[in-house]
């Protein structure tokens, strides 16, 4: 029997477990007709390029599958007709890899990385607004100069 990659997009509506359901009823329907799901991997709450039916964030999901290809138009048919299923791509494959897939494998990277530390002092550090007095230019030459009034304390005066 041929192998297949699915990779299906549930709403965010959805919880983790009805995802996960909805792979289960796959695999049921598969391994009624003598397929059988090899790999499941849940890639999580992701967010979207663009709205697909109001949605901006979706469950993804991926299924590699070995089925008869009836088997396979009944599954697509039936993913279709759910009601949380807003898309899904079935491609023919070779063979299914059985290491995780790359975004699985890239979300352990970032894991990885952890606590950078504070950020350093840079040349704009403090966030405060600045006047036009409190330039570089304007400081290196004032440093000489003697310290100047508040503009309120030198209008009292």
């Amino acid at each position: 029997m041929p192998f297949y990659e699915c990779v299906l997009i549930a709403r965010n509506d959805a919880t983790q477990q009805q995802v996960e359901a909805i792979a289960e009823g796959i695999a049921i329907q598969l391994e009624g007709e003598g397929g059988q799901i090899h790999k499941r991997e849940y890639w999580g709450l992701r967010t979207l390029a663009y709205r697909i039916k109001k949605n901006r964030k979706a469950h993804y999901l991926l299924l590699g599958l070995e089925a008869k290809p009836a088997s396979l138009n009944e599954m697509e048919r039936q993913l279709g007709l759910n009601e949380d299923v807003l898309r899904f791509l079935t491609l023919r494959i070779e063979a299914i890899d059985e290491n995780p897939s790359a975004i699985l494998s890239r979300k352990g990277d970032e894991r990885e990385r952890g606590f950078r530390g504070p950020k350093p002092a840079g040349r704009f550090d403090s966030g405060r607004k600045r006047g036009y007095d409190d330039r570089e230019e304007f400081r290196a030459r004032d440093e000489g100069a003697p310290p100047r009034l508040p503009r309120e304390l030198a209008e009292t005066e």
